[in-house]
């Protein structure tokens, strides 16, 4: 089977290749070369998304069999400034990959967010629960979700939560960065979730590559936090003392996106995920920060 991965160069979609490469053939589309690994790189085809001819065109000389849709634009708070592109990538873009899928009947994996919540529930996300985005790019995620949902019969959306790994951009690299240069960090402590490591995500996903129960998942690593508590987590795990970190609330960060206070995901049906079957947030955080360590 040929998989397709769009955004194959991101956080997400490195850790899906190194996951499925072995057992499927893996091509990519992405706009950002891969990055250096131990392993040999992908295929890799650049490519923009939103180009829906383009796309159409990659589709059909690579004539995939399954497609793990990854690609997106993911810095929420510019997806507040910048709505426009923030619907053109994350909505628009969805529904080129869609439509193609659509008429070649391909199986497709979205990739969604905690965001399309509101944050109002002092208990788990379901499956079952309307979301209500407070932001850009929940609002821009959720439309990709609708067109994935109007335009295909079988695909899994992915809801998942505070993703970090070894690939990109992420919360746990940026509080060590921080504890290099300060004593004191200042936290957000009115904001839970639960952090989920990018592997154990994308082994999940590959369950879902090998079966037919479409619908959509809520997956993310067991356990919930403040992203305080994760901020003193990372440094005790990773033995850094005489940094202390202060709790502060969304109000004081003061950023320009609108956060949910509570965006626990839970799965409620079977399959992948199900009653958040996934290890404890702080036993994927400790070997994350362990091999980490070894590179």
């Amino acid at each position: 089977m040929k998989v397709l991965i769009t955004g194959i160069s991101g956080m997400l979609g490195v850790d899906l290749y190194k996951t499925l490469r072995e057992e499927y053939e893996v091509v990519g589309l992405d706009l950002k070369d891969f990055p250096s690994t131990s392993l040999s790189s992908p295929p890799l085809h650049k490519a923009d998304i939103t180009d829906g001819h383009g796309v159409r065109e990659l589709f059909r000389q690579l004539a995939p069999d399954f497609v793990i849709h990854t690609a997106a634009y993911t810095d929420v708070d510019r997806c507040e400034k910048n709505p426009d592109r923030a619907h053109r990538v994350n909505a628009l873009g969805t529904r080129n990959v869609a439509l193609i899928c659509q008429e070649k009947n391909i199986p497709l994996v979205y990739v969604s967010t905690d965001f399309v919540f509101d944050g109002k529930k002092n208990y788990p996300y379901t499956e079952l629960d309307e979301p209500h985005p407070l932001n850009v790019y929940g609002r821009s995620k959720l439309a990709g979700e609708n067109y994935i949902r109007s335009l295909l019969g079988r695909y899994f959306i992915v809801r998942t939560s505070w993703l970090y790994g070894r690939y990109g951009k992420n919360f746990v690299e940026t509080i060590l960065k921080l504890a290099e240069e300060k004593e004191v960090l200042t936290v957000v402590g009115d904001q839970v979730g639960s952090p989920t490591y990018s592997r154990d995500l994308a082994q999940e996903m590959k369950k879902l590559a090998s079966g037919s129960s479409y619908g959509i998942y809520h997956i993310t690593n067991s356990g919930s936090c403040n992203w305080y508590n994760f901020a003193e987590e990372i440094l005790k795990l990773a033995g850094i003392r005489g940094v202390k970190v202060k709790p502060i609330t969304s109000k004081e960060l003061n950023r320009p996106a609108r956060r949910p206070q509570f965006s626990v995901l839970r799965s409620s049906g079977s399959g992948p995920g199900a009653g958040n079957t996934m290890r404890p947030w702080k036993e994927a955080l400790k070997e994350y920060l362990e091999e980490r360590k070894g590179l």
